[in-house]
């Protein structure tokens, strides 16, 4: 596949403006993770990847660790995971992942953003065909690693992307979405040094707007990046 993922440098959009809102949404994610495998990460992979993703982002520990502990109470809320998708001006998709623990009021603000900003909030999996899920890992680098040789090993775990980010110097690894455990349990074994870990959705089809037509869009995902309940969104604009 080689560098079919490098289109993302073209154009990323804001995201996770503040620090507050990164920890936020991390803590959702926390939950989640303990609600479905338990508070301890030597058993929850998942919980021990998303406790990475905290140090890579800054989270205190003590933010971690009290996340954790209101996760096991009983009293704290469920949250529900829920994908929107839309279109957005020139036929720009949109996909919104959300958590949330008031659906209808998720579903009600997202489908206000889409409708101000001249786009319309569609149906669950319509855009199937644009978006690919994938996991990706982001590693620090060993010094004297061949990356061609990691690609051909990683092969068996159905990863078809391993390349060296130059702005960050981290290995960023691609692979199918079911993959993550056994991918994140080679790296383990194997003593990389995981920064993050997570999945992505990368379009397969692209939309080339120009910069004025893409400051429309921009209104959209701001809108969007703004909302508590929202955790990620995707989209298929490049800027020509």
């Amino acid at each position: 596949m080689g560098r079919a993922f490098e289109f993302r440098k073209a154009r990323k959009m804001k995201r996770w403006s503040s620090m507050a809102k990164t920890f936020t949404r991390i803590g959702k994610d926390i939950v989640m993770a303990v609600k479905e495998g338990g508070p301890d990460p030597a058993t929850n992979s998942r919980l021990r990847a998303i406790i990475q993703n905290a140090k890579a982002a800054n989270m205190p520990k003590t933010n971690v660790e009290s996340a954790i502990k209101r996760a096991s109470s009983k009293d704290q809320e469920d949250y529900k995971e829920v994908i929107l998708e839309g279109y957005g001006l020139y036929g720009v998709a949109v996909l919104v992942e959300c958590t949330t623990d008031n659906n209808k009021r998720t579903v009600a603000n997202v489908r206000s953003y889409f409708s101000k900003t001249g786009g319309s909030l569609g149906t669950n999996g319509m855009l199937d065909f644009i978006f690919d899920r994938k996991c990706v890992f982001k590693t620090e680098n060993k010094e004297g690693l061949d990356l061609e040789e990691l690609e051909l090993e990683l092969i068996d775990f159905s990863v078809d992307d391993v390349f060296l980010d130059e702005e960050t110097g981290h290995i960023n690894i691609y692979g199918e979405f079911a993959s993550f455990g056994d991918v994140q349990k080679y790296l383990e074994e194997n003593e990389f040094e995981v920064v993050s870990s997570g999945f992505e959705r990368i379009p397969t089809d692209t939309k080339a707007l120009s910069e004025e037509q893409g400051a429309e869009i921009d209104k959209l995902l701001e809108k969007l990046d703004e909302d508590d309940d929202v955790q990620n969104v995707y989209h298929n604009m490049v800027l020509e």
